[in-house]
C-alpha cells in the first residue's frame, strides 16, 4: 500500500472504531440474566480498532519509502478467506461455535501460510474451545455451543 491510502484508511478506521464505541453505548443491559451485556463485544471490538487505526497512522509518518509498486496482490487467497468468513457466519447457528470457529481459523491459517498442519490446527482448537469456555462458562454468556443432531 502507499502511505498517502493507509493514512486515509487510518482516519476511517478511526471514525468507524468511534462509532462502534459511541453507537454501542446505546445498546440496552441483557434481559435474560447473562452477566456480560450485548454492548461489551462491540465496545470492545470498536475500542481495538480504534487502537489499531491509530497505530497504521502513526507507522505512515514514520515510512522511510513508499511501498514498490510492484507487489503482487494475491486475489486468489482474499476471496478464499471471504468466502470462509461468509460460510462462518451463515454457519454459525447451525453448527455452533466451537466447529464454525475452529474450521473457519484453519482455513484462514492455511491460506495465509501453507503446510505446517500441526500448529494450525492446535491454535485453532485451542482458541475456538478456550474463547467459548471463557465467554460462556466465566463469564456466563451464551454462545451456540455443539450442534444437537
Amino acid at each position: 500500500m502507499s502511505k498517502t491510502f493507509d493514512r486515509y484508511s487510518s482516519v476511517a478506521f478511526l471514525l468507524i472504531g468511534l462509532l462502534f464505541v459511541i453507537e454501542s453505548q446505546k445498546i440496552s443491559d441483557s434481559a435474560y440474566g447473562s452477566s456480560v451485556g450485548p454492548k461489551i463485544f462491540p465496545m470492545w471490538l470498536g475500542a481495538i480498532l480504534i487502537l489499531l487505526s491509530l497505530r497504521l497512522l502513526y507507522e505512515t509518518f514514520t515510512y522511510k519509502t513508499e511501498t514498490p509498486s510492484g507487489m503482487k496482490l494475491q486475489y486468489k487467497k482474499f476471496f478464499i478467506i471471504i468466502i470462509s468468513a461468509v460460510l462462518y457466519a451463515f454457519l454459525l447457528e447451525k453448527v455452533g461455535y466451537v466447529i464454525s470457529t475452529f474450521l473457519f481459523l484453519l482455513i484462514s491459517f492455511q491460506t495465509m501460510e501453507r503446510g505446517r498442519l500441526l500448529p494450525s490446527f492446535v491454535i485453532a482448537a485451542a482458541f475456538s474451545f478456550g474463547i467459548y469456555y471463557l465467554f460462556s462458562k466465566l463469564l456466563g454468556g451464551s454462545l451456540p455451543g455443539f450442534p444437537v443432531f
